[in-house]
């Protein structure tokens, strides 16, 4: 039997026990259901096998070579993943479109008694729903953009408003990345597939009638796109604005990014493409400031000198709707506290006075 899907929510709102992607590991590591458990019934070396054999000998013989394989595989998923299994599981079964490699599986498990079913279109049934939503209808979302200078813990504030229930978008943990030239993270960032998926599954969860607060961005968090439904809706979204001194800033960039700071050598391979931006001068400045071990200053410099002036040449460009300015005396936990709460306050007046 093959189930199927006109919309991404009843998609991930599917009800079964266990969705299982048989694809090659390959395929399944650039982006897959979210959830999904990956029992392959071709490895990559397989797959590339029997595609060669399709291509280059014969068709039959392709289908044959890979029938052996997939049940050969799929006999010892049986045996190992799946044999805690009781009668009453109910698995949902996919491969790229929802032919041969999940319905050889599906049919194996259902003739061993579990009420399996195929994902109708396979993972390019799910690949378009996910398109329909971030590339081809507008973001049915109340954005609000949480904006202000680098340095305004704004991914922190965040955080803290989430843990508070308000809604929030980090696109910046959904991406892997903090979002500026510093922003690298010892995790890869995902595929812009993946990005998407989570991107999807995030907004999913989140109610179209409550505001969503998210941070300010540009159009890239590091390698990954912002897709363009989300992108013109964050454009279009009013503004809360963080505020605080630089010194204040600065402390706290020292506090959040001080992995990066400590890297010497990784910080001056990072600045050293900004010589033909701000010049030789003003990189030299960084790096004797590197070198000495200041990293306060050495914050406060690549605000002044590089962050601020590329935030205000943003800001002229846009003509954005300030719900509110909020300015932080302190970035430490008490002070993250008493900005969160004019958050909220900003938040709440929105809604009631019906602004969006």
């Amino acid at each position: 039997m093959a189930q199927d899907y006109t919309s991404l929510h009843a998609l991930l709102d599917h009800g079964y026990d266990t969705v299982i992607d048989v694809r090659s590991p390959a395929e399944f590591a650039v982006d897959h259901v979210p959830g999904a458990i990956n029992l392959p019934v071709l490895s990559n070396e397989e797959r590339a096998r029997v595609g060669t054999i399709y291509v280059q000998e014969s068709r039959f013989l392709a289908r044959k070579i890979g029938a052996t394989l997939v049940f050969r595989n799929a006999a010892a998923h049986v045996e190992t993943s799946l044999m805690n299994k009781d009668g009453a599981w109910r698995p949902l079964v996919y491969c790229w479109r929802g032919g041969q490699r999940s319905g050889s599986f599906a049919w194996m498990l259902g003739e061993i008694g579990w009420r399996s079913q195929v994902l109708t279109g396979g993972y390019r049934r799910y690949r378009r729903l996910v398109k329909g939503m971030l590339y081809d209808t507008p973001l049915g979302y109340d954005l609000v953009a949480l904006d202000g200078y680098t340095g305004t813990a704004k991914t922190d504030l965040l955080h803290l408003l989430d843990a508070r229930g308000v809604q929030v978008l980090d696109l910046e943990g959904l991406a892997e990345h903090r979002g500026s030239l510093l922003g690298r993270r010892a995790v890869p960032q995902p595929s812009q597939k993946a990005f998407e998926t989570r991107l999807a599954a995030a907004l999913c969860r989140l109610d179209p009638a409550r505001p969503v607060l998210v941070e300010a961005e540009s159009s890239k968090i590091g390698a990954r796109i912002i897709p363009p439904s989300l992108w013109t809706a964050m454009k279009r979204a009013p503004r809360i604005e963080v505020t605080a001194d630089l010194p204040v800033r600065a402390a706290y960039l020292v506090r959040a990014y001080n992995d990066i700071l400590e890297d010497s050598d990784g910080l001056r391979r990072k600045l050293e493409p900004l010589r033909a931006y701000r010049g030789n001068s003003v990189v030299d400045g960084w790096l004797g400031l590197i070198g000495t071990g200041d990293k306060l200053a050495l914050t406060a410099a690549l605000m002044q000198q590089h962050y601020d002036p590329a935030y205000d040449r943003s800001r002229k460009a846009h003509d954005f709707q300030t719900l509110a300015r909020i300015m932080a005396g302190s970035l430490d936990q008490q002070g993250l506290a008493l900005v969160g709460d004019q958050i909220e306050t900003a938040l709440a007046g929105k809604r009631s006075d019906g602004v969006g």
